[in-house]
């Protein structure tokens, strides 16, 4: 029995950890909820379950309900003494500071929130060596490298191959892209998830994120970290070793699975997910990037090669302008032009967590900063 506390339990991959844990009463057992501010559904999920422990990030909110708020907040259900692991599923970089001190309270992390290792992977890795816990993914896409590294030594390792659907735009020039409404970035052609990640996945930013994640989850250098558009979403990554052989993981595009794998790791659940069997896709497709229309994967690149707090402004300036292009305060194509040129004025310096906390904050205003002369 693994008892499991939840940020961002009223997300989609926090409803979906829940689901999971709802077939599997047997095996894991709900200890804390966090969530944004979706009191009513927080309530519901703490009714359902029996849990007592709850949170909610958004001060008044949390306020209004007598419960622990901000990120102090979610630090407290992240550090339950009765949780064994903790799933990081909330967006954005607020998942960083309760996920380093769930570390340091030595709780095994189940990682949904790329951003936590995109801006504080310098951080974070050592500490999770350090206090000897385990770190799995959920992300579709690092799950099938987990799996795939599992077995082979590092110095085997040629090189990570991540897959991509291609998003809503994929096979468009920036020149198509001019005028892409919010509704059109949403209207992703595989996956169904919460609107910030699918905008990201519309401009080929959650590619970029993930190859940075990739770089700190697997002690890979981003030289060797690529990825590829393979539009039926059956392939979830590649790994190739120093021989040549490429190995791969593959499954219907489904987030349960990862999900259930990351939690119950070191073991294989059995479970009544659609299995996928190779003649219901047998024509996989694979393209190369696009570059020039989609150029967030050169700009993760080039933030790693500045290193230092680089990459946590590239993440922040990113979260700013795809929110503000959600709202309806910039267009789509602003988004990318944003973060490089938050990225032009920032001098990255050393990786504390106070200097990833300043740097994040300078990111932000920066990027408010270039909106207001849109």
């Amino acid at each position: 029995m693994k008892r499991v506390a939840i940020l961002g339990s009223t997300g989609s991959i926090g409803t979906q950890t829940l689901d999971i844990l709802r077939a599997h009463p047997d095996r894991f057992q709900v200890v804390g909820l966090a969530a944004a501010q979706n009191a009513e559904r927080l309530h519901q999920q703490a009714q359902e379950f029996g849990v007592k422990n709850l949170a909610l990030f958004h001060p008044e909110t949390a306020h209004q309900h007598h419960l622990p708020g901000g990120v102090e907040g979610l630090t407290q259900i992240a550090t339950l003494p009765e949780a064994d692991i903790v799933v990081v599923s909330v967006a954005g970089v607020i998942g960083l500071v309760p996920t380093i001190e769930a570390i340091k309270a030595k709780k095994d992390i189940a990682l949904a929130s790329k951003e936590v290792l995109v801006a504080g992977g310098e951080v974070v890795m050592p500490l999770v060596q350090e206090h000897g816990v385990t770190m799995t993914p959920i992300d579709s896409e690092h799950s099938a490298l987990f799996q795939c590294l599992l077995g082979t030594p590092k110095e085997h390792v040629q090189n990570l191959i991540l897959t991509a659907s291609g998003g809503p735009f994929r096979g468009k020039t920036r020149a198509d892209l001019q005028d892409i409404t919010v509704e059109q970035a949403l209207n992703h052609p595989t996956w169904r998830m919460g609107g910030k990640i699918t905008i990201d996945s519309a401009t080929l930013m959650n590619k970029a994120l993930e190859m940075i994640e990739a770089r700190w989850l697997f002690d890979v250098p981003i030289e060797r970290v690529e990825a590829v558009i393979h539009p039926q979403s059956i392939v979830h990554s590649f790994v190739r070793t120093r021989d040549g052989s490429v190995l791969g993981q593959l499954g219907w595009p489904n987030m349960k699975l990862p999900i259930l794998y990351a939690l119950s790791y070191p073991d294989r659940v059995p479970n009544d997910l659609p299995v996928w069997n190779p003649v219901d896709t047998p024509n996989l497709t694979f393209e190369p990037i696009d570059h020039e229309t989609f150029p967030g994967l050169n700009l993760a690149r080039e933030a790693m090669r500045h290193g230092g707090t680089m990459p946590c402004i590239f993440n922040a300036a990113n979260e700013v302008a795809a929110n503000a292009f959600l709202a309806g305060n910039c267009g789509f194509l602003a988004i990318t032009e944003i973060v490089e040129h938050v990225m032009s004025l920032g001098r990255p310096t050393e990786v504390t967590l106070e200097s990833l906390l300043a740097a994040d904050a300078w990111a932000r205003a920066e990027a408010d900063a270039r909106l207001t002369l849109l």
